[in-house]
């Protein structure tokens, strides 16, 4: 079967799709459908299951693979997909090539970047800790994606989205006098929870740990759990901590307290940059020059220009 990337307007499809996004809206005659991301390796499509009932809402979940029939149409210039029948794929049964989507660095060389910035750290206690997390979470913090969807929910996402942000602390620090190791240690290890949070390993989806603890509080508790397993004294676990603790910037984003720190608001700022660019582009990827994306729904459903060149 043809992958998303290569779909043409009019064509009877039959496959597996990946999950991402999900949303519920209600018709003009009032019935209710639901708008799905659908994805495979080459990229994603809008779905759309019209009718929707509360047997297609439980079905249709993030991170769910489900075998779909429909047919392909345009809207407003965007491709989309009208489902006409969906089920759910087995785990024994998924297709598993067809969602490994490869990171947009070679992951060796994302491994010597990441190398790198913890071989940059010269506080004792942050090699310290860095280096216990980096023992007990070992290879899957190189292969794990950094979400289900929306953002570097590839393949070595995380180590992406962790080093990119490294990369923008670096420069930064010394603009703002903020302190390069705690910057540093907090962009290495703020998402870590994620490997707790999700499990795959290649169709990933929320473990009952992530759905009832989310992977800022997972986080949190590891590094206490570090601190009292290292006997560290000083206050850096505890800076660090805060920093996990408030990284999505707002309590109503999910963190629990909001930035209090330079670094922990940095950090912050930040996250929220390299999350919302990545979403950006991807969004416009396709996107011929001249034209408006779809609408993103993790931006306010907004569409994107992108501009003639």
């Amino acid at each position: 079967m043809k992958m998303i990337a290569n779909f043409e307007d009019h064509e009877h499809v039959e496959g597996q799709f990946l999950l991402g996004n999900v949303s519920k809206g209600v018709n003009a005659n009032g019935g209710a459908y639901l708008s799905v991301e659908l994805r495979d390796a080459s990229g994603s499509i809008v779905g759309k299951k019209w009718d929707a009932t509360s047997e297609d809402e439980q079905l249709f979940v993030v991170g769910n693979v489900i075998q779909v029939v429909g047919e392909t149409n345009k809207y407003k210039e965007q491709l989309q997909l009208k489902i006409l029948s969906a089920e759910l794929v087995p785990l024994e049964q998924i297709d598993v090539e067809k969602f490994v989507k490869a990171p947009p660095v070679a992951k060796e060389t994302l491994i010597e970047r990441f190398n790198a910035h913890v071989n940059s750290v010269k506080n004792e206690d942050c090699q310290k800790i860095l280096k216990y997390m980096i023992d007990k979470f070992g290879d899957k913090i190189y292969s794990y994606p950094a979400a289900v969807s929306i953002h570097h929910e590839y393949s070595s996402g995380l180590l992406m989205h962790s080093i990119t942000m490294a990369d923008l602390a670096v420069y930064l620090c010394p603009v703002y006098d903020c302190d390069h190791d705690l910057m540093v240690t907090g962009c290495l290890l703020h998402d870590l929870g994620k490997i707790i949070e999700l499990e795959g390993p290649i169709v990933y989806k929320y473990s009952t740990e992530g759905k009832l603890l989310g992977h800022i509080s997972i986080m949190a508790a590891e590094l206490r759990k570090a601190a009292d397993e290292l006997k560290i004294k000083s206050e850096t676990p505890l800076l660090l901590e805060h920093m996990v603790l408030s990284h999505h910037g707002q309590q109503e984003f999910g963190s629990p307290v909001m930035p209090l720190t330079k670094e922990a608001l940095l950090l912050s700022l930040i996250d929220n940059l390299d999350s919302k660019m990545v979403v950006v582009n991807k969004a416009i990827a396709d996107v011929d020059p001249g034209n408006f994306s779809n609408k993103v729904f993790s931006l306010d459903n907004r569409s994107f220009y992108k501009p003639n060149k």
